[in-house]
């Protein structure tokens, strides 16, 4: 894995979030906690079309700088929406399931970085 490669991934993915509102983005580096990837990214949006919204920005955003998209789970229901790219794994919530889950204390051995740290 190649750390910068993912730091340029995030630094995308973060901003197509902000594109479409995406609230309370949250940013954990799990390189040294995890062989699955380098970083987790959490969002939230108010609604399902939001939701949608902010998942298909990403994956066109990072799709137009050359990143495949592995995989993609819970488009459909949008209350959790996984986008696996790799090195960079994007959590997209509703309100509810967010807290439901709370993937920042299931992860809270990986590092939270502030975006402007990428």
């Amino acid at each position: 894995m190649d750390l910068n490669n993912s730091k340029a991934m995030a630094k995308l993915a973060i901003a197509a979030l902000e594109d479409k509102k995406a609230e309370d983005i949250r940013l954990i580096d799990i390189s040294e906690v995890s062989v699955m990837a380098d970083f987790f990214i959490i969002a939230n949006g108010a609604n399902r079309s939001q939701i949608q919204a902010m998942a298909d920005n990403v994956e066109e955003t990072l799709g137009r700088a050359g990143y495949a998209l592995r995989q993609v789970e819970g488009y459909n229901t949008a209350n959790w929406v996984l986008m696996d790219f790799g090195d960079v794994i994007i959590h997209v919530f509703d309100k509810e399931n967010r807290l439901f889950y709370n993937l920042e204390r299931i992860w809270r051995d990986g590092k939270m970085i502030e975006k402007d740290e990428l």
